[in-house]
């Protein structure tokens, strides 16, 4: 029932294109998660004796499996019942951040702790990890809907503090290098119209000319000036996520430019319905509206 596997030089790979084994529920009962949970086991008895193991012989003992999350599972839940790291399980299945878990997508499942670095990275977090050791560990393909993704894999790793920290603030770095929050997401009464309403992003006051940068690498898909924001700029990044800078008062970049995280892309102004100099940031997914302030984590730091 188990996924073939074998071991070339440096390479691990899927003998043949037979389904991954299907754990239908992380419970005890069923026989598939029973035999998932061994193969942790011995693969972790692997990892304790690994000083006298190469990496390519430890990645023998690597067994994937799928399993389709539900109502009630989140990647958190998922890592404990597992035991496996969460940073194993996110890296394998390339997710950018905590939230990028989908109900009723199929997981994978990989029986030993590591860190998966994608071979061809799409995502701001696999870019940090290729650019910091991407040339280290093990050459594996795994398995994918019809598809084999090629990785290397690093028995035993974990995320370092940085890459811990992308992961759980999604990967946003702040717009602004100094900054003090002057208005806050959520109801509030309007300063200029003096109307109660609903405020779907983070006013940051600063200086006149600031530098605004890119908070992840993204497309620039819309510049544009309206009464409300002023001059602004709306940045489509990965995972269905927007970022939108408003009040500006130089552009520097263009439309349907590819920017990076930290790249300059315009200066804080005082443009449409404004009090005063500050950048007004919004974050959506999927068209919602997300309180950067949290995503950011913000109101841990003193500003």
């Amino acid at each position: 029932m188990l996924l073939a596997l074998f071991l070339s030089p440096h390479t691990l790979k899927a003998q043949n294109s037979s389904p991954l084994p299907v754990i239908p529920r992380l419970d005890s009962r069923d026989t598939v998660f029973r035999q998932f949970l061994a193969d942790v086991e011995a693969a972790r008895r692997a990892l304790f004796s690994s000083r006298r193991r190469a990496p390519e012989e430890l990645v023998s003992s690597l067994t994937i499996y799928s399993y389709t999350p539900g109502e009630g599972d989140s990647l958190m839940t998922i890592t404990a019942r597992s035991n496996i790291p969460f940073a194993t399980l996110a890296s394998i299945n390339r997710f950018s951040n905590a939230e990028d878990l989908m109900l009723e997508n199929p997981l994978l499942l990989p029986s030993m702790p590591g860190i998966f670095i994608a071979e061809n990275p799409e995502t701001d977090l696999e870019r940090l990890l290729y650019s910091t050791r991407g040339s280290d560990g093990v050459s594996v393909f795994i398995p994918r809907e019809g598809r084999t993704e090629q990785f290397r894999f690093i028995p035993g790793d974990d995320f370092s503090p940085t890459e811990r920290a992308f992961f759980f603030n999604r990967g946003f770095r702040f717009p602004l290098r100094h900054f003090r929050v002057s208005s806050t997401y959520g109801h509030r009464i309007n300063p200029v119209t003096g109307r109660p309403g609903m405020h779907r992003g983070l006013d940051l006051a600063a200086p006149e000319g600031s530098q605004v940068i890119a908070v992840r690498g993204g497309t620039v898909v819309e510049i544009g000036e309206e009464a409300v924001l002023g001059r602004y700029i709306i940045i489509r990044h990965d995972n269905n996520w927007v970022s939108l800078y408003g009040h500006l008062s130089e552009i520097r970049t263009a439309l349907d430019r590819q920017v990076q995280p930290g790249n300059v892309i315009a200066t804080v102004g005082s443009t449409g319905q404004s009090t005063g100099p500050h950048l007004h940031f919004e974050l959506r997914q999927g068209g919602q509206s997300r309180d950067p302030a949290r995503l950011l984590g913000i109101f841990d730091r003193n500003y």
